[in-house]
């Protein structure tokens, strides 16, 4: 059988470029990676996506980016086997310390417990999380704040790419909470959330499908949610406000992200037109991670 081949998408930046190529690459690709060249002071970044899809959408994230830098980049383009890229991206990913509680690392790291931290074991694969974006980053850093006060029994993971913020919750909370319930509108992110909780020995906490967003049934079935991640992109987020308003238990937070900075007032007007307030903002690079809380 051939092997599966897909998109490979590769340019090169300068240091303050990065983020928003980055950032352009991420909306529309399954797997973005950066190495530094320190001589030269620049940044070649490397996304792969599904062949001939999302091109219209990458043509206008690209477009953004550009407006916003000053920066043209040439584009080079090749077909690449799945096998070969996630090899080369897992031999590239290095430990992660996030905040002051987390640490990620690949399967490929075999290293002593760092006391302290909790450690999340996920690779670098074709399942969005692997700690290295900047909005996962942002995440994590708001569950480590948000649980010195937030005690939640029932937690949504929507779109759930690699598991890693569903697992990140399992392992800092209590292990008496109710199940993780991690969804991706993508089967294979969902066996990758799967596998990934059995890595980190929380499967039992943690049940991984195939959903789309708040019109299937298992998701509406489970609601209220103290808790929600919503890591995805800015226009999805603002047409699911007022359902994710709904589906938030009274006091309960909402974790949004996946948006550019210039995009946060665009999601944060939609979420409090739907009800919720803003409870903390958190901006890393280009991007911007909201926490809004349900009254109550």
């Amino acid at each position: 059988m051939a092997a599966e081949l897909l998109d490979c998408i590769t340019l090169t930046v300068p240091d303050d470029a990065l983020d928003h190529f980055e950032s352009a690459l991420s909306s529309v690709c399954r797997a973005v990676s950066f190495f530094q060249n320190e001589e030269e002071q620049s940044w070649d970044i490397s996304g792969v996506k599904e062949r001939g899809a999302f091109e219209n959408d990458l043509a206008s994230a690209l477009m953004i980016a550009e407006m916003v830098t000053g920066y043209s980049p040439v584009l080079t383009r090749s077909l690449v086997p799945v096998g070969g890229w996630l090899a080369r991206t897992k031999a590239a990913f290095p430990e992660q310390l996030i905040g002051s509680r987390f640490v990620v690392r690949g399967t490929h790291i075999d290293a002593p417990p760092i006391p302290g931290r909790i450690l999340l074991t996920v690779d670098a694969g074709m399942a969005f999380g692997s700690g290295e974006h900047n909005s996962t980053r942002g995440c994590l850093v708001a569950l480590e704040q948000i649980a010195k006060y937030h005690r939640p029994q029932s937690v949504l993971d929507l779109g759930t790419g690699s598991g890693v913020l569903g697992i990140a919750a399992a392992k800092i909370y209590s292990r008496k909470q109710r199940k993780v319930l991690a969804t991706d509108i993508d089967a294979r992110a969902a066996r990758v959330a799967a596998a990934n909780a059995r890595i980190n020995g929380v499967a039992g906490q943690i049940q991984a499908i195939k959903a789309d967003g708040w019109v299937d049934r298992t998701i509406r079935r489970n609601a209220p949610y103290d808790l929600v991640f919503a890591n995805i992109l800015a226009r999805p987020l603002c047409a699911m406000a007022h359902a994710l308003a709904v589906a938030l238990a009274p006091g309960g937070i909402a974790i949004l992200a996946g948006l550019l900075t210039i995009q946060a007032n665009w999601v944060l007007s939609a979420h409090r037109r739907a009800g919720l307030v803003l409870e903390q903002r958190i901006m890393d690079g280009a991007w911007t991670i909201l926490v809004m809380r349900k009254r109550g």
